[in-house]
């Protein structure tokens, strides 16, 4: 890893949290993601599984976590499952982790190594009478790929068949969704390593310059801060490719009078930051660009001023919604007759804003958490309305990411410039 090491106070603080949510005298078991192969003999780099990540902070692959608080053997309530170190395999792929390097790591005392684990495993399971099992219940994600999740939780039912068992993925999704002070610090450095890219791109942007050098930019200032890398695949899209969503290709030239979409973010201990900022390629911005941006900034501050707890997710929406067919009227981009005539189902607003508001962000940039319950204090939004416009080859996202606290929100990324002016006035320095 390339970031220095996290507080386990974390790790220990998450596992408490699961274990305490966990039915009596039951076991939980949780399983690295697989290693993937690409072509030959290659692999694509590995990802941790974001919940095991969640509860101990060790990145390794072939790794297991197995929680039985009501082990009858106090020694053996929380084990840490590990690779045994092989000296021929470190020579090829380097250093595995240590006993004494994953318990500073994660907190957990009891180590124990993979190639053992089915023997110690089978009494405890004997003695539960709940097996929690893990899958990935993200509302986004595909299935179309049996991991390894799924694979072992088919044979731990027929070698199993008659224990309860639960779903560990319906807790973790309330819990993960609520953020600690502690989170709370590691996704500020985060965020704060991608305020200084985004500072280091406005003195880089020019007429002339190609997407993919400025993406070269973001990721040297990235890794020269200790990130592990980019939390998802950097938007880099002028003119009228910004108007794509997920526009990812990065390989076209910035040309003078365009505005330049930028969607990007550090991942730093696991957490991700999610940032999108739309400037002037020149440096300036039209009168037309400076009134849409605006446009933009108001439903951004708008959408801020509610995301409090006690709204959901839906009807947060639909209150800005309701803003924003207000501002493109006055924007010119809707009249009175769109509005009076809209399909309820398809409102008049949504062909100039056609994505959501918001989404959950932490260990994954589109993170666990409930999209139709009220919101909760702890939990952690981006705030990101669009404007698109194809008549006008345009395209204005403003996203930043908010922490939601008893008495309202907290920007944790009010440091990074994000008006006309502010961004203007860097530029031209």
């Amino acid at each position: 890893m390339k970031y220095l090491p996290l507080d386990p106070a974390i790790f220990i603080s998450n596992r408490r949290r699961f274990t305490d949510k966990m039915s009596k005298n039951s076991i939980a078991i949780f399983n690295s993601n697989d290693e993937l192969p690409t072509n030959g003999d290659q692999v694509f780099k590995f990802k941790q599984n974001a919940d095991l990540f969640w509860l101990t902070g060790v990145e390794q692959e072939d790794t297991m976590l197995i929680l039985f608080p009501d082990n009858p053997d106090s020694k053996y309530r929380e084990v840490l499952v590990l690779t045994r170190p092989n000296e021929v395999k470190e020579k090829w792929d380097g250093h595995r982790l240590r006993s004494k390097e994953a318990q500073k790591i994660s907190g957990i005392q009891t180590i124990v190594w993979l190639d053992i684990i089915e023997g110690m495993l089978q009494p405890w399971v004997h003695v539960a009478d709940t097996i929690y099992l893990n899958s990935n219940e993200n509302d986004r994600k595909a299935n179309w790929v049996p991991v390894r999740d799924y694979r072992y939780a088919s044979m731990m039912k027929e070698r199993y068949p008659l224990h309860q068992y639960q779903r560990s993925a319906k807790i973790l999704k309330d819990l993960r969704a609520i953020k600690s002070a502690a989170e709370i610090q590691v996704m500020q450095q985060a965020i704060d390593i991608t305020d200084n890219a985004f500072r280091r791109v406005l003195k880089f942007v020019k007429e002339g310059v190609m997407e993919y050098e400025i993406e070269a930019e973001i990721w040297h200032s990235f890794l020269s801060q200790r990130a592990t890398g980019t939390a998802y695949g950097s938007i880099i899209a002028s003119g009228d490719r910004a108007r794509t969503l997920h526009y990812v290709d990065n390989n076209q030239m910035c040309k003078d009078g365009e505005m330049l979409l930028m969607d990007f973010g550090a991942e730093y201990g696991g957490y991700c930051a999610d940032l999108s900022r739309t400037i002037p390629v020149n440096g300036k911005f039209t009168k037309r660009q400076k009134t849409v941006y605006n446009a933009c900034l108001h439903l951004h501050k708008y959408a801020a001023s509610i995301l409090k707890p006690g709204i959901s997710i839906v009807d947060y929406t639909e209150k800005v919604g309701e803003e924003a067919t207000v501002v493109f009227q006055k924007i010119g981009l809707l009249r009175k007759s769109d509005v009076k005539n809209e399909d309820p189902e398809n409102r008049a607003y949504r062909k100039y804003l056609y994505h959501g508001i918001s989404h959950h962000l932490g260990i994954d940039v589109h993170d666990l958490g409930t999209r139709t319950e009220p919101i909760k204090a702890g939990m952690v939004f981006t705030i990101e309305p669009g404007i698109y416009i194809e008549e006008e080859q345009m395209g204005i996202r403003i996203e930043n990411n908010f922490w939601v606290t008893k008495n309202g929100n907290k920007d944790l990324m009010k440091n990074i410039p994000i008006t006309v002016e502010e961004i203007e006035a860097f530029m031209k320095k």
